[in-house]
């Protein structure tokens, strides 16, 4: 199942650990809950039931998705990745030339992107298109409207 693989920064990967161990935690504190409602009597007319049984079934569904991704994480190991070219875990400092704009993106794999925050996922256009290039060299993609979009590589960083 190659196509579910998914690459992963380092520091992406631990939070998807650290968050799967946030939601065991939830897990066994829901447990108790549902126990405690359990008691108050009549299940058929137990709100305080009802709601820790749909908790329930919101958290084991939040489990089952990210050990899913953590089956097919593809952690991005710096030691072998070459510094001087664009891969998951660069810094990039661009030129965007139909926009006149100077922007620093980080790529991250699909599921760490943030582009607000500057986090760029490694299959996104402008992503997709840098990847493997050097600073110095322009690239030129399509945006998802059509436009195309002329880019210059300032900088790759580490």
């Amino acid at each position: 199942m190659e196509h579910k693989k998914q690459n992963y920064t380092p520091e992406g990967y631990q939070a998807l650990l650290d968050k799967l161990e946030a939601l065991k935690v939830r897990r066994e504190e829901n447990k108790k809950d549902i126990s405690t409602a359990r008691s108050f009597g009549d299940l058929s007319e137990n709100s305080e039931y009802d709601e820790a049984k749909n908790e329930q079934v919101k958290i084991a569904t939040e489990i089952e998705a990210l050990e899913e991704r953590i089956k097919y994480a593809v952690v991005i190991d710096e030691s072998e990745i070459d510094a001087s070219k664009v891969g998951v875990g660069s810094t990039v400092e661009v030129y965007l030339r139909e926009r006149d704009q100077t922007k620093t993106y980080y790529i991250v794999g699909s599921f760490e992107a943030d582009p607000l925050a500057g986090r760029i996922s490694d299959v996104s256009p402008i992503g997709r298109a840098l990847m493997g290039y050097s600073e110095g060299d322009s690239v030129v993609t399509e945006l998802p409207n059509g436009n195309p979009l002329h880019i210059e590589i300032r900088r790759v960083s580490r």
